[in-house]
């Protein structure tokens, strides 16, 4: 390797990782693009290509940019993946999941492979490169980045940016929809995992034993809030995925609950 293509691949792993550490988007549950309002294609293999990083990545330690926490515990596993901006859809895409499979290279490809992946990270674009030249995940790239553990199930770690097929499929998901409530206050923030079928949700409402159904609003990737009084009473969550589907889960928070804690709602038909 050359010295200045060295230096050049080092500037781009440190990118990479400063990026994807501090990049999170917000946005309103009325903004959604028109791709996640109407049912996603779930048969045809598109184009794309792929990299890798390694365990020692900052990125495992703050869970990605779409707010799940420590993937191991929550249940994702190395069974994770970055995606570009032209692929993140601001954060809405977040718990959708991907089958994807190594194409055009028979040195690196491990042939009749492929993987599932949960989207649970962002991959920033980086202007300092050229879109082919370094800057993978600049737009209209489409760009997953793997945990190496999953990247060397369909290819050898030597490929580096490997050309990939992909398609969205739908996530199969142990136990029930995840709602972790936290916050302070009137101030309630609910994260939600472990979502079957379509896997990223688009709109969500809470009711209280003594309250209406309240609209809350996307904070950022799948952690959603509202202002509302909501202590001392059962917890119910109406939540809407991608494809339109509502799904109700009564009184799964007891009327003691507390911030911080885990409750399991009802789970999609997969």
């Amino acid at each position: 390797m050359s010295p200045p293509f060295a230096v050049a691949a080092v500037l781009f792993t440190l990118s990479i990782l400063l990026t994807l550490v501090s990049s999170h988007y917000s946005s309103s549950s009325s903004d959604y693009p028109p791709s996640l309002q109407a049912s996603p294609d779930f048969t045809e293999w598109r184009s794309a290509h792929a990299t890798y990083y390694a365990a020692a990545d900052p990125r495992d330690a703050v869970g990605g940019a779409c707010g799940y926490g420590d993937l191991v515990k929550g249940g994702y596993g190395m069974a994770t993946v970055g995606l570009s901006e032209t692929l993140f859809e601001r954060g809405q895409i977040c718990g959708a999941c991907f089958e994807l499979s190594c194409v055009d290279d028979n040195r690196w490809c491990i042939p009749g492979t492929s993987i599932i992946v949960t989207a649970t990270n962002f991959c920033a674009p980086n202007y300092g490169f050229t879109n082919d030249g370094g800057g993978h995940c600049n737009p209209p790239n489409k760009h997953f980045v793997l945990p190496i553990e999953s990247f060397e199930k369909i290819a050898i770690w030597k490929a580096g940016n490997m050309p990939v097929k992909y398609r969205r499929i739908k996530c199969r998901k142990e136990g029930g929809i995840r709602f972790t409530v936290t916050g302070s206050g009137i101030f309630i923030s609910v994260l939600i995992s472990n979502v079957a079928g379509h896997g990223d949700i688009v709109a969500v409402k809470v009711k209280g034993s003594r309250t209406g159904w309240l609209p809350m609003g996307r904070n950022w990737g799948q952690i959603w809030h509202v202002n509302a009084l909501l202590q001392n009473q059962p917890l119910s969550f109406e939540v809407t995925s991608s494809d339109g589907k509502t799904l109700t889960s009564y009184n799964v928070a007891p009327k003691d609950w507390t911030f911080g804690q885990t409750f399991e709602g009802k789970q999609y038909d997969t």
